[in-house]
């Protein structure tokens, strides 16, 4: 029987566990914030109020909430059937689990966001295992999105940009930020919610290498770029801390591999559009007694652009 405490996406990949490892706790009536570690985040300011930033602070979302004894009697029926779930995931019975999943979900009060996310996850690697790659890459989306509202997922950097080492970032962690009201607010989500910026993150790290991988299954462009740019993502400097060495090796070596997949599939979308428009083109031209033969394109193999340059013989040619 598989190991149900340990799985991975496939054969070169290994995660923590499946479910973060714990079940959900209940949720107590919070009297008083948990702490939260910001070790990787530079110190922070409240940024004095000003008479305009109430109006801001009014119109945040309002979340109505679940009584203390109903959430707690909601997260233990969701508990429950996750950890069914899990079982059947085990066993290898994905659908029987994406199903027990929903089901989790649908207990779950919707603004406990972390464990939503969790869930969403889970449910991400049961579509991969069953090589569902766009139902994948919904459900992490999904999951990600949960996450942004206790911390943000940072944007991808452009893929010529120099990724400075943490360890080059030394002077810059003395400065000061100012922190407008939609950050504090979001600070307290993430300490109300009980979690940490170190759990928050590798629970991003594992769903983004899931949207990663059902990304690089699929054959077009424009998905195997977005692969590109979860992988770019995970090396940031925001992200990499958070990873570990096996997993860090691991974002690499699927990147490196990646590329040729990215320039072929690049290739063979610029010739199939290039056909297409050449079929438009002689139509266009026919009535002129002229067909694209008259234009060659010639490749640019430094830019990867092409040039045209018009051939009156050739038409003649063919005439």
């Amino acid at each position: 029987m598989p190991d149900r405490d340990h799985f991975s996406d496939s054969d070169n990949e290994s995660f923590h566990s499946f479910d973060d490892g714990e079940p959900l706790p209940p949720s107590p009536p919070k009297q008083t914030a948990p702490s939260v570690s910001y070790s990787q985040q530079p110190a922070v300011r409240k940024r004095p109020s000003q008479p305009q930033e109430a109006d801001t602070i009014s119109k945040l979302p309002v979340v109505e909430k679940f009584s203390p004894e109903e959430e707690a009697t909601l997260v233990a029926e969701s508990n429950s059937l996750k950890g069914s779930a899990n079982q059947l995931f085990g066993k290898g019975s994905f659908e029987n689990a994406i199903q027990t999943y929903d089901k989790a979900l649908s207990s779950c009060p919707n603004y406990l966001d972390y464990e939503v996310a969790v869930l969403r996850s889970n449910v991400a690697a049961c579509h991969l295992k069953l090589e569902e790659w766009k139902e994948a890459i919904e459900s992490a989306e999904k999951g990600i999105d949960c996450l942004e509202r206790l911390e943000p997922l940072p944007k991808a950097p452009k893929p010529k940009q120099k990724v400075m080492s943490a360890a080059s970032e030394g002077p810059e962690d003395d400065q000061v930020v100012e922190v407008d009201d939609d950050i504090a607010h979001r600070i307290q989500h993430l300490q109300d919610s009980g979690q940490t910026l170190d759990t928050v993150r590798k629970l991003q790290i594992k769903l983004v290498l899931r949207r990663a991988k059902a990304k690089s299954s699929l054959p077009d462009w424009s998905s195997l770029q977005g692969a590109d740019e979860d992988y770019r993502t995970l090396l940031s400097t925001s992200m990499s801390p958070f990873l570990s060495p096996t997993d860090q090796r691991q974002v690499r070596e699927n990147a490196r591999k990646l590329t040729p997949q990215l320039n072929s599939a690049k290739d063979r979308e610029m010739a199939e559009m290039m056909g297409k428009l050449k079929g438009l083109g002689n139509s266009l031209l026919k009535p002129f007694g002229l067909s694209t033969e008259n234009f060659q394109f010639v490749k640019d193999e430094k830019s990867g652009g092409y040039s045209m340059n018009f051939d009156q013989a050739a038409g003649k040619s063919k005439a």
